[in-house]
């Protein structure tokens, strides 16, 4: 693996990072319970944000809508993941299950992009903007699900001329498949690096010793 990750070029999305799907308790927690163990994802997601911190690449937050009453009342078309999630109140705004989870908080320095109110974190945000005009042109995504929000910001961060980096172990889904889809079967055709946790760490410390 020869990427570099510089931090003037790089940036870390941390995409949906909140307490419904973290921690136990979570509207979305029982989902991804058992996969998050069996990877470590928590753990993985930790040292992460604290190896990019370190060795200063940006922490972009990438946050889900978060659900409020009357949501999408006035939509011609929404999704039925959509209508599931506003039915739920998944991530209410102004809730625990609506905040990130206390060892993902926004920092000073931090980017936190405008909403996303379906699965990519770009259509219809600044994240592009707030990527370009720091001059950030390859992304490390990390965080839910990962067949949905983390795929669909990722395969998009692509096809806007992102270099995409996608870690493994720091994602998880409601089932195997739906990982494996994902990561195994999907992401080759539009990610440039699929990594675990200790292949990143190891990439960034050889890129910007910490």
């Amino acid at each position: 693996m020869t990427t570099t990750y510089d931090p003037k070029l790089t940036a870390l999305l941390c995409i949906d990072l909140y307490n419904d799907f973290l921690s136990e308790g979570g509207k979305l927690f029982p989902w991804v319970k058992d996969i998050a163990q069996e990877n470590n994802m928590l753990e993985n997601l930790r040292t992460i944000v604290k190896t990019a911190r370190a060795a200063g690449i940006a922490i972009y937050h990438v946050p889900h809508h978060r659900s409020q009453p009357g949501d999408y009342e006035t939509w011609k078309y929404p999704s039925p993941y959509q209508l599931g999630t506003a039915k739920g109140q998944v991530f209410a705004k102004d809730t625990w299950g609506g905040s990130f989870h206390d060892d993902f908080q926004v920092q000073q320095g931090d980017i936190v992009a405008t909403e996303h109110w379906a699965s990519s974190g770009f259509p219809n945000t600044d994240l592009e903007h707030q990527l370009k005009r720091f001059g950030k042109e390859k992304i490390i995504c990390i965080g839910l699900l990962a067949n949905t929000c983390l795929e669909a910001t990722a395969r998009i961060g692509m096809e806007l001329g992102f270099h995409v980096t996608l870690v493994r172990d720091a994602t998880a889904a409601r089932s195997h498949e739906a990982l494996r889809a994902a990561l195994d079967i999907n992401a080759p055709t539009y990610a440039h690096e699929i990594l675990t946790t200790a292949e990143l760490v190891a990439a960034i410390s050889r890129t910007t010793p910490i």
